[in-house]
């Protein structure tokens, strides 16, 4: 009832749209076009452009109808749990590379912790790009 007195009242008023899933996407899902539409209405901290949910990732799972929440996305992940990693860090000139087990999930830009496989020390780093994991003081 007030909605349709706030429109009456304020013709220039438009509803904003929401993007929603339009079938249920299972976590580590990625969004393709057909598993998002656009329907009116506006729901805080919904995505507003059906491209931006496109070729994300899905952090839980979506539900057929339900609004796609940002914080529900993320980039794919390139890095699996207990995937082989190049682990790398650079400091100036210096550079050390190993190898890492990763200890989590991730896609680039991603922090995940990795345990070296020499030391067996475990250390925290973002994902890059080319899928080495850096640690180190740029992370």
């Amino acid at each position: 009832m007030r909605a349709a007195l706030v429109i009456a009242l304020f013709p220039g008023f438009a509803i904003a749209d929401t993007v929603v899933a339009t079938r249920t996407l299972r976590a580590e899902s990625v969004i393709g076009p057909a598993d998002v539409t656009m329907v009116a209405g506006d729901v805080a901290g919904s995505l507003d452009d059906s491209l931006l949910a496109v070729g994300m990732e899905t952090r839980v799972t979506l539900y057929a109808g339900r609004p796609v929440l940002a914080a529900d996305l993320g980039a794919p992940a390139i890095i699996d749990r207990n995937q082989l990693v190049a682990l790398s860090y650079r400091n100036g000139a210096l550079m050390i590379v190993t190898e890492g087990r990763a200890l989590g999930r991730g896609g680039v830009g991603d922090v995940i912790r990795v345990m070296n496989l020499q030391s067996r020390a475990t250390v925290t780093g973002r994902i890059a790009e080319d899928g080495q994991v850096v640690v180190g003081p740029q992370l």
